[in-house]
């Protein structure tokens, strides 16, 4: 029993000393020793001070590919970043017409899901891995973009242009 109690009184000695190196070292190495703090800080609550008020953002944009056909259609793929996550975005495939000597929008539709692109990658070098688009009647779009660089491109969307109207294939 003398000898259990001679090496828990032995270990507690070591650890006592190992502390004291340890508080000594950390005092000692270090820059300036931490300022007691001067009273108590004052934390806001909900209510109190003055945030400014901030409306809806204004949706950016960004077109990041366009198709001119002659005279009689131009397509046109526009990034939209989303106003409530700054990473997210939408891509808008629109159609112009030409009549009556201007450009006029026909028709516009949503390539992929709302919010489901990320808005760097899609306004970035090499955002636009396919867009192909044909003279013909019905005429053929196709679309791909970067996902991210890591994860590639997306799988191409086929639409149709019949009568300056989109329509998924």
């Amino acid at each position: 029993m003398t000898r259990n109690l001679r090496t828990l009184i032995g270990w507690g000695a070591v650890l006592a000393t190992a502390t004291a190196a340890t508080v000594t070292v950390g005092a000692t190495a270090g820059g300036p020793p931490n300022p007691p703090p001067a009273g108590p800080q004052a934390r806001p609550t909900a209510g109190q001070g003055k945030e400014p008020q901030t409306g809806p953002r204004a949706t950016e944009s960004r077109r990041i590919a366009t198709s001119v056909l002659g005279r009689d259609f131009t397509f046109t793929l526009t990034a939209l970043r989303s106003p409530t996550d700054p990473l997210a975005a939408s891509v808008r495939l629109q159609v112009f017409t030409f009549k009556d000597g201007a450009w006029r929008e026909s028709d516009r539709a949503l390539v992929g899901e709302t919010d489901a692109w990320f808005w760097f990658p899609l306004t970035g070098r090499h955002a636009v891995c396919e867009f192909s688009t044909a003279g013909t009647e019905p005429a053929p779009v196709a679309v791909s973009l970067l996902i991210t660089p890591s994860t590639g491109c997306s799988p191409t969307e086929n639409y149709r242009i019949e009568n300056g109207r989109i329509i998924p294939v």
